[in-house]
């Protein structure tokens, strides 16, 4: 029996977590520790069954994904890993905080913090930045200053927002991953919290089972802010990363955006190809969580509606609940497309060796 061939691995979303609650002071402005001590975080929807695998508590007693080296051997030894990209779960609902000063002032630390504390343990460790998306000026400023370290990236910023990601109150933050050549990457997990919208379109929901189902909403809108804004005409060098937000919902979406352009394109003037082009030119998609129908077959058959092959990168979501094994996941499609997908996408987007 011939030998399956081993794929190596790029993990676009992996969580590191603080040892404790103080973890940025020594990176913190004194001006704003004290309001530190005092101002709380959280999400509005927590799932029932706890955030963590239960099996990645690590040996010396920190914290489910606040130890580097047994993150190293629980998921980066063991799954072929060339990198690990790491968004971590503290800092990321830090866009939802009124205060624009202070969540920007969250962000240099943790930034800082990264960079000493994870991204200098282990080449393996990659990183992206963190920005606050309610001063864009400021999270310009922030990119610029990180952006050229070598482990760096790309940018991180939330789902949630006030309103959507393509309207040109944003600009400067895409004008600056454009000027660094980084790509923005959008995570969920505060949508409906702090300053932030609900996270669906009629409202909020009651609990974290219809708020992780309907996330795809939030990710239709920005994207369809995004192509009508023509932040892809304005930026032609910028690349978006849409993480943890599903796939399936791509094909049926594009297919009404580019049937209603063709009626009303005068609206968006400024746009000179169809919106699915620019998706296709500038747009990734973590595979984690994947949708995974009864039937392997129309999963298969929902890649082949759009450039999957192309479009997508691996994500396992450690230490998260609903972690994705690389080595499971994706065995219908063909080798060459599984190492696409599994590392090569993301080694040229990324920059990687």
């Amino acid at each position: 029996m011939e030998k399956e061939e081993v794929l190596r691995v790029i993990d676009c979303d992996v969580h590191n977590q603080f040892r404790t609650g103080k973890d940025l002071f020594p990176y913190l402005e004194e001006t704003w520790k004290s309001q530190a001590v005092l101002r709380g975080g959280g999400l509005p929807y927590a799932t029932p069954i706890g955030n963590k695998r239960k099996d990645a508590n690590p040996p010396s007693g920190l914290p489910v994904g606040a130890d580097p080296e047994y993150m190293i051997q629980q998921l980066i030894e063991p799954y072929n890993m060339d990198y690990a990209l790491l968004c971590s779960d503290g800092i990321i609902a830090v866009s939802a905080f009124a205060d624009a000063d202070y969540a920007a002032a969250l962000c240099r630390a943790y930034n800082d913090y990264q960079i000493a504390e994870w991204l200098s343990y282990s080449p393996k460790f990659k990183g992206f930045l963190c920005v606050a998306t309610q001063d864009p000026l400021q999270a310009a400023k922030e990119i610029d200053r990180i952006g050229p370290h070598p482990d760096i990236v790309g940018v991180s910023i939330v789902g949630g927002s006030r309103m959507p990601y393509g309207q040109r109150f944003f600009h400067p933050i895409y004008e600056a991953c454009q000027r660094n050549d980084l790509p923005l990457v959008i995570h969920p997990g505060a949508e409906g919290s702090g300053i932030f919208n609900p996270p669906t379109a009629v409202g909020y929901v009651s609990n974290y089972l219809e708020w992780h189902t309907c996330l795809p909403q939030t990710y239709m809108a920005h994207l369809v802010s995004f192509v009508c804004e023509g932040v892809f005409e304005k930026f032609p060098n910028f690349k978006l990363v849409l993480s943890e937000g599903g796939v399936s919902w791509l094909p049926p979406l594009l297919w009404r955006l580019d049937k209603n352009f063709k009626a009303l394109r005068s609206s968006n003037p400024w746009l000179k190809r169809m919106p699915s082009e620019y998706v296709r030119d500038h747009i990734f998609m973590t595979t984690q969580p994947i949708e995974e129908p009864d039937n392997p077959k129309h999963l298969a058959m929902m890649f082949e509606m759009f450039d999957a092959e192309n479009m997508l990168l691996f994500s396992s979501d450690y230490p998260h609940w609903d972690f994705d094994d690389p080595m499971k996941i994706l065995k219908q499609l063909p080798v060459e497309k599984r190492k696409k997908i599994l590392s090569e996408n993301a080694r040229t987007l990324f920059k990687l060796a």
